[in-house]
């Protein structure tokens, strides 16, 4: 399935790259987590076009192909902006309020992002592995592996699979590594890098640059959420424990959750099938009733 190029301006001098699939039905915006691109939603996205809706990935501001950050901000409130902002680009675009699925970084800004004024610009909300409140340790120990090789890079693309692999024994090694060559770009040197902007972890307005502050704002967030929303964890996450999962469940009005047996915290890449039919059965009956 060939997907139709989006380009997203969400900020001055910032625009997002995406990708749009499926000829027509109700969209549904998927944004990837911190140091992926919007390639890790192919599977899913492919599913839902041929459900009926329309799926439409998008690379966040200083990952895959769009912009790097003019004022090199990577901290929460800078990726909710830019969520509401392409929220509000989707709906003109197609005449109604869109769904957003978000995985870790994306999920915790459409999260913060549905309570930014001037008021929410999303139907429905579908948050893959994270919570407002997560797990400190496995925070470090994602972001230790994004950035052991964040400025050395690697000296082939099997180089960088191996690394992953290291990092996720429990997942089968892919028969090609085409799908990994999308999220590497090649340097002046010969080396691979991964394809997002350094500034991200170390930059002056790093990811992690202000833990309480977004933790407030994402919790204030669930407290006012009027829309359905559903929280799919992983069963072996690293990230959210059950007792996050629960305090989240008992803030958010409508909140669902589905527990995904053998996954870690890349959900969608551990059990993409189970991961794909809990998010359409959700979206199905939340946005498309009879």
């Amino acid at each position: 399935m060939k997907p139709k190029p989006l380009q997203i301006p969400v900020a001055p001098g910032l625009t997002l790259i995406g990708d749009s699939y499926g000829e027509a039905g109700w969209p549904v915006v998927f944004l990837h987590g911190g140091g992926q691109t919007r390639h890790s939603w192919r599977k899913s996205a492919e599913e839902l076009a041929r459900q009926g809706f329309v799926a439409i990935v998008i690379d966040q501001r200083g990952h895959g192909d769009s912009d790097r950050a003019p004022d090199r901000r990577y901290n929460y409130a800078a990726y909710a902006g830019d969520a509401a902002a392409a929220g509000r680009w989707v709906a003109r675009l197609h005449g109604c309020k869109p769904a957003v699925v978000g995985a870790s970084l994306g999920g915790l800004s459409a999260l913060v992002a549905t309570n930014l004024p001037p008021g929410n610009t999303f139907s429905a909300l579908v948050l893959v592995d994270v919570t407002p409140r997560m797990d400190p340790n496995g925070v470090a120990a994602v972001q230790g592996f994004m950035r052991a090789k964040a400025l050395e890079g690697f000296g082939s693309v099997q180089e960088a699979a191996d690394a992953i692999a290291s990092y996720l024994p429990h997942r089968p090694k892919p028969k090609s590594l085409d799908g990994l060559r999308k999220n590497l770009r090649k340097g002046a040197n010969g080396r691979y890098f991964w394809h997002w902007d350094p500034d991200f972890l170390n930059g002056p307005f790093p990811i992690e640059g202000e833990r309480n502050g977004v933790e407030e704002a994402a919790l204030a967030a669930a407290g006012q959420l009027q829309i359905p929303s559903l929280l799919v964890r992983g069963a072996s996450s690293e990230l959210v424990r059950q007792d996050q999962a629960d305090e989240y469940l008992g803030l958010a009005k409508d909140a669902e959750f589905v527990d995904v047996a053998e996954a870690r915290h890349m959900v969608a890449g551990d059990s993409n099938s189970v991961f794909t039919a809990a998010v359409l059965d959700f979206l199905k009956r939340k946005l498309l009733p009879g």
